[in-house]
């Protein structure tokens, strides 16, 4: 059971990482020091707008809740709409919309109790407004992002109990359903809305005045939101796509918070006193994504080759400026369940070579696809295209389009530079590496590994629940289609006016792009 009243019962939680592939994130900002409300100027005030910097997705930029993919989109759907649920700074399910979760004895079955609280225009969150939530993200016709997350619910089966109770059915055992309920892009819109862009009606801190896609978006305070109303009158998000773009908006006034920064524009700005630089530390999954479906890499033998071909010191020292820790080909280093008792892999150019000769691989050729869509991904698809010249292995670096990158890589090229926020290991396999993830960007289908997932959900005993997690991490250090060189600072900036900023908060958790606990000093 989890109450919000009772904390003790929450789940163990982990660090953090972040996201990608048209894959799902937020924004947060936070102080220099760490300190949620240093230099904090007494009481928080309230007034003003404050207006923050993103990359967009151009043109197709839509505020559909259940499409939300990049950063900018996350963000903005946070700002207008909740969860049943979220993920806390440890990465454990922790109540939003809902206050209270139970199973049964056979975890088949799980009630879930609503909150009071209000859309928009008004109308009571109900039990009808959340089935129907779901029912349209788990709509077979649509790809929205929390369909694979929604799998284990029989929606047909599962009820309402009241107004603001739900009796959940699952097709299985599910130990972690709470997790679905925090699932990225699970949000709660009212029953029948379908007019996202021009009049959209959440139950989020802020309200809809105005988007102009690719371009901008602007909310107004929710006086009635339930967990209190925003300090800020409004909130703006300005697309700025370069990095440089975003920086000098914040210098030169134009936007109070700027989001990623790369680790050369924090070092040349920290401590000097015009903005303030915030570090949310080892946050972002670093990987190469190999397509396990095709040549090249539809070899095993291939992939464990370019696992060996990899420096990771060099790759964070060089593409991150040492901002940032090696990683192992596992996602969620420090989180539940990461099996830390595999060896640190380390760069084994001879044995790179003899794997690519057994594969029939030698003088291989391959195109690695990377974008400035993301701090790091070019100087790392650089460095790595040296590193496997020294293998015999010759990498023609594609440069993509930062408004199409993450669409464009999903299901296309072989080889890609690719990233991940913060999410529990559960999801990340759910969401990634089943063979119905919609965001499956390795093609791993493999449904022993499936079944795996299965066995794990249904198994109400944690620690027999991590030794099934181990297997299917052991596997895919073993063949699988990440490889994942290292976990980066996510890095902010932010005026020096800008108070309430949560610093220890790792992407895509609940207080990343918490601004409606943001204030202006």
């Amino acid at each position: 059971m989890y109450d919000e009243r009772h904390p003790g019962l929450r789940r163990r939680g982990f660090l953090a990482a972040t996201s990608l592939g048209a894959l799902a994130l937020t924004t947060g900002c936070g102080t220099a020091d760490g300190d949620s409300d240093a230099k904090s100027d007494g009481a928080p005030k309230p007034g003003g707008r404050l207006r923050a910097a993103f990359a967009g997705g151009g043109a197709s930029e839509t505020l559909d809740p259940h499409l939300a993919n990049l950063f900018a989109d996350v963000a903005r759907a946070k700002a207008l709409y909740d969860k049943l649920a979220d993920y806390g700074a440890d990465l454990s399910a922790q109540p939003r919309l809902a206050t209270q979760w139970e199973p049964n004895k056979t975890l088949d079955r799980w009630q879930v109790t609503l909150r009071e609280a209000t859309f928009h225009d008004g109308k009571p969150v109900t039990a009808e407004d959340v089935l129907y939530s779901y029912r349209r993200i788990a709509d077979p016709d649509q790809a929205f992002r929390a369909k694979a997350s929604l799998e284990p619910i029989d929606l047909d089966a599962s009820r309402a109990t009241g107004q603001r109770s739900i009796e959940f059915v699952l097709k299985r055992p599910t130990a972690e359903f709470p997790n679905v309920l925090a699932a990225f892009g699970a949000y709660i819109v009212p029953a029948e809305a379908t007019d996202f862009d021009k009049k959209p009606i959440g139950s989020g801190p802020f309200r809809f005045v105005s988007f102009a896609p690719g371009r901008s978006a602007v909310f107004r305070r929710h006086d009635a939101y339930w967990e209190g109303a925003p300090l800020l009158d409004e909130l703006e998000f300005v697309v700025a796509n370069e990095e440089s773009a975003r920086v000098n908006a914040l210098l030169g006034g134009q936007v109070e918070y700027a989001h990623e920064l790369n680790p050369t524009t924090a070092r040349a700005h920290e401590g000097k006193g015009q903005i303030e630089i915030v570090r949310l530390r080892n946050s972002a999954m670093q990987a190469f994504c190999m397509k396990t479906d095709r040549p090249p890499f539809d070899d095993p033998r291939v992939r464990q080759a370019f696992f060996l071909i990899a420096d990771r010191r060099e790759l964070v020292d060089g593409a991150l400026s040492g901002a940032g820790v090696v990683g192992n080909d596992l996602f969620g280093k420090g989180y539940e369940y990461y099996d830390d008792s595999l060896p640190q892999r380390e760069q084994d150019l001879d044995k790179a070579r003899t794997l690519l000769r057994q594969a029939g691989a030698e003088n291989l050729k391959v195109t690695l696809d990377t974008s400035a869509v993301a701090a790091g991904f070019t100087e790392a698809a650089s460095i790595f295209r040296d590193q496997a010249a020294k293998a015999g292995v010759t990498i023609d670096v594609k440069t993509g389009s930062k408004d199409s990158y993450w669409a464009d890589i999903l299901d296309h090229g072989t080889l890609c530079c690719y990233r991940s926020g913060a999410m529990p290991i559960e999801a990340h396999i759910s969401q990634r590496l089943l063979t119905g993830s919609t965001t499956n960007a390795t093609k791993w289908r493999h449904k022993d590994f499936d079944a795996l997932y299965e066995q794990a959900q249904s198994t109400r005993d944690e620690s027999a629940r991590a030794a099934v997690y181990d297997r299917m991490q052991r596997r895919l250090y073993t063949e699988g289609g990440f490889l994942i060189w290292g976990f980066a600072d996510w890095i902010l900036g932010t005026a020096r006016t800008v108070r309430g900023v949560e610093a220890k908060a790792p992407a895509n958790t609940l207080d990343w792009a918490r601004f409606d606990k943001v204030w202006l000093a």
